[in-house]
């Protein structure tokens, strides 16, 4: 019978060998992996508070804030004080960061279909689901 060690170490080197083929992926164009996630997490809902942008990520603060940075620098995000509370933080993607974004991920297309071309559609769906209930369950009691 599978365990969880076993659980924990598939999960472990599925994610390093996807995390591995997506930095090759997207070093054209300057990017690594956790940049190109919060770059696609902006395209979707844009004008965030950073902490939202944290939980969205499933990363931690100290994780995201670096991160960020090198966005700024790099012009594909601004952050900017929220008007109701300065000390919130609202995240921005700029015209650069959307124009990055979306060619990175045209570019970087067949990277993901290969991480599904061995599954079909129930076997995506229902991986999908699996995944969710891991982390769903992996998240029950962790204090924040």
């Amino acid at each position: 019978m599978t365990d969880g060690h076993e659980i924990a170490m598939s999960l472990r080197g599925a994610y390093l060998s996807m995390h591995r083929q997506a930095e090759a992926a997207l070093s054209p164009y300057i990017l690594t992996a956790n940049q190109f996630v919060l770059l696609a997490l902006l395209n979707d809902r844009d004008g965030v508070p950073q902490r939202d942008l944290v939980e969205r990520a499933s990363s931690d603060p100290n994780t995201i804030r670096p991160m960020l940075t090198s966005l700024e620098k790099k012009g594909h995000i601004v952050r900017t004080p929220a008007p109701h509370d300065g000390r919130v933080w609202l995240v921005h993607i700029t015209t650069n960061g959307r124009r990055i974004f979306k060619t990175a991920r045209r570019e970087t297309n067949a990277f993901r279909e290969r991480l599904c071309a061995s599954l079909d559609d129930h076997e995506r769906e229902s991986l999908v689901r699996l995944l969710a209930k891991v982390a769903a369950s992996a998240n029950e009691n962790v204090p924040r």
